[in-house]
């Protein structure tokens, strides 16, 4: 199948490149090449899926096959300078047909089209050298079966709940594997700190040497690619058509961040070092295999908290419906499950979505939220056929969120902890946005938007999941539907929202700076190393020594190179657009529509800057972020330029 898509495709590229200038019009030339490039994402995105989530081996790995293939295939096709030709002097007839022949051409020529043959023939060679390296790090991770066997009183304090999803060997050993299902509980419980500290050396050692070494070896391609394409950097190439616009904004945007988070995380590792010392006697300092225990025992003593008892409250049924229930009349859609679709797992599911005013299809979503062995070990959302305008009418997305929740087993559901509901948020957020486009060509719909623009209707919907109407909605015990989460937990669950925030946005903090780091570096780069030093000067401690993060993060190796700092940026953008939901109500569907048209429905057809505009009726600024973390805001730039969040 992969191979008669790029067969089909070739064919119809082939087509076009060979037209004479007398026949080349935008309809044979740049729409022809959009179809032709629309028709192989659909034919191929739903098999490199497969790659990440079917049960069978040899399927799975087929399906790791295609996503190479299908990857330099389009390296192929957007350094093919006779398309290029083709294309270039299009004639636009619309503002819409400028939009797409401007991106296209933006990406012939970040591809090196604009070079001369040799150079284009390099850049070619260098960015099918970075799709094997990408391919190989993603499949390395999602196969990696990293484990530690521990005893039962090594894993004294981890609930039983946890306890009885871990493999035991026949001598009654448990095999904790790396995965988030069973490396969370086990961080975030286990009072022996040697288990903490050995679940987490293996935790950040996956795939150590062969993904230190390919990701090493991708940061200098990438560097070498940008030379030959005439950029200072690859972060320059890579910010060329996004929202910063520049790594000068980038940095400058990072910059900013410092001080208030050092403030804000010193304040946390202190009251986390208090903990300790009651805990041990005699702490000097909180190492980094203790943030997740410390953190969980002071939510559980400061607000009561415990993941266990909450998980009963969120089955994932209860959750979904309730989720459907919130953000179905806000935007003017509902959803309705398929029942006896073909799916690829046991558990997978796929929901319609039915526009309210005509009862229309828009969407499908699959949903497949439970590990199994070989499958991806985060949340994704991956968009497998694309919205897009054609002769017969508008087509129908398809999307699929894949998750690791815990899995249900005879007696009891899959209960999610509010991290999880948040999670789900995020990720249907993704999903929103590629199934209610309605941008008319594929390459510029749904999430195709700039990339410091993607994240932020994801992280917009994670708001709705702090609020008290919310949370009634979409919980009932499981036991009992009817009970709701109660009160006083709903309210110290919210209360807590800030515990920990300094690390987690200092964790991100550091990632992006090690990100741009890396693909600013003009030579030969020791990821470990730069990690290591960034970790210690932002964190504040010390980073676990003999430890390989970089080897584990697999955004450097999936499409977040020198774009990690999206998430934080991301996030200004979305907490902008819940303010203005809070203003007006969180359920006010005259405010859902404007968001569903300026931010869902418009996919790239403008630039992100354009669209919160739109929406916002207003600049977006910075002040809401600083607020949401409760930190002072930074001096004013008495140069007037601040990071530039609002005019870049």
């Amino acid at each position: 199948m992969c191979e008669a898509a790029i067969s089909a495709a070739t064919a119809s590229l082939t087509r076009i490149a060979a037209l004479p200038p007398e026949k080349r019009s935008i309809n044979t030339t740049l729409l022809a090449f959009e179809t032709a490039m629309a028709d192989f994402s659909d034919a191929t995105l739903p098999l490199t899926l497969m790659g990440y989530v079917y049960p069978d081996p040899t399927i799975s790995a087929e399906g790791s096959a295609c996503e190479e293939k299908a990857g330099m295939f389009a390296v192929s096709v957007i350094t093919r300078r006779d398309l290029y030709d083709a294309i270039k002097n299009a004639v636009p007839r619309t503002p819409e047909e400028s939009r797409l022949l401007k991106e296209t051409l933006r990406q012939f020529r970040k591809n090196g089209l604009a070079l001369p043959d040799d150079g284009l023939a390099c850049v070619r060679s260098l960015k099918e050298q970075l799709t094997k390296l990408e391919v190989e790090f993603t499949a390395n991770l999602n196969n990696d079966t990293s484990s530690v066997e521990f005893s039962g009183a090594e894993l004294d304090g981890v609930p039983k709940e946890a306890l009885a999803t871990f493999t035991q060997t026949d001598s009654g050993v448990y095999r904790v594997t790396t995965k988030y299902p069973d490396y969370i509980p086990v961080m975030q419980n286990a009072k022996d700190v040697g288990t903490r500290k050995r679940l987490y050396t293996a935790f950040v050692n996956r795939q150590a040497e062969a993904n230190t070494r390919l990701l090493t070896g991708a940061i200098e391609v990438r560097r070498q690619c940008a030379k030959e394409l005439g950029y200072a950097s690859w972060a320059d190439y890579r910010l060329d058509g996004r929202m910063a616009k520049s790594t000068g904004t980038v940095l400058a945007f990072l910059d900013e961040l410092k001080e208030p988070l050092r403030e804000k995380i010193r304040h946390d590792l202190a009251a986390l070092l208090t903990l300790k010392k009651e805990l041990e006697p005699g702490a000097g300092r909180v190492e980094p295999w203790d943030l997740a225990y410390l953190t969980e025992q002071e939510r559980k003593r400061k607000y009561a908290l415990d993941d266990e008892a909450i998980r009963k409250y969120f089955p994932f049924e209860r959750v979904v419906q309730g989720m459907f229930g919130c953000f179905g009349p806000l935007f003017g859609i509902r959803f309705a499950e398929v029942t006896g679709a073909n799916v690829w797992a046991e558990g997978v599911k796929l929901y319609r979505i039915i526009n309210l005013e005509d009862d229309r299809t828009l969407a499908y979503i699959y949903f497949d939220m439970f590990p199994r062995d070989g499958k991806y070990g985060h949340m994704m959302m991956v968009p497998l056929i694309a919205g897009r305008a054609t002769g017969a009418g508008y087509t129908v997305p398809v999307t699929a969120i894949v998750g690791n929740f815990r899995a249900p087993n005879s007696d009891i559901p899959s209960l999610l902890t509010h991290d999880d509901v948040e999670g789900l948020f995020h990720e249907f957020g993704h999903a929103l946005h590629g199934s209610l486009t309605r941008a008319p060509y594929a390459s510029l719909a749904g999430s195709s938007v700039e990339w410091d623009f993607v994240e932020t209707p994801s992280q917009a919907l994670e708001n709705w999941a702090w609020e008290p109407a919310v949370l009634d909605t979409v919980s009932g015990n499981y036991a009992n539907p009817k009970e709701k989460l109660p009160a006083p937990l709903r309210d110290r669950i919210i209360a807590a929202r800030d515990l920990g925030a300094g690390l987690k946005y200092t964790r991100m903090l550091v990632i992006s700076t090690e990100d741009m780091t890396f693909h600013t570096a003009d030579g030969p780069v020791d990821v470990t190393g730069i990690a290591d030093r960034i970790y210690e000067d932002l964190m504040g401690i010390p980073p676990l020594e003999g430890g390989h993060e970089p080897a584990t993060i697999g955004h450097f190796m999936g499409g977040y190179d020198a774009g990690y700092y999206s998430y934080i940026w991301a996030e200004v953008y979305a907490l902008n657009i819940f303010a203005r939901f809070k203003k007006d109500g969180l359920f006010n569907t005259a405010t859902g529509t404007a968001y569903r048209h300026w931010i869902l429905e418009q996919g790239n057809m403008q630039d992100g800057t354009e669209l919160l505009r739109g929406f916002l009726e207003k600049e977006p600024g910075m002040d809401v972020f600083y607020e949401r973390l409760h930190i002072r805001l930074p001096a004013a730039d008495p140069s007037g330029k601040g990071s530039g969040l609002g005019s870049s």
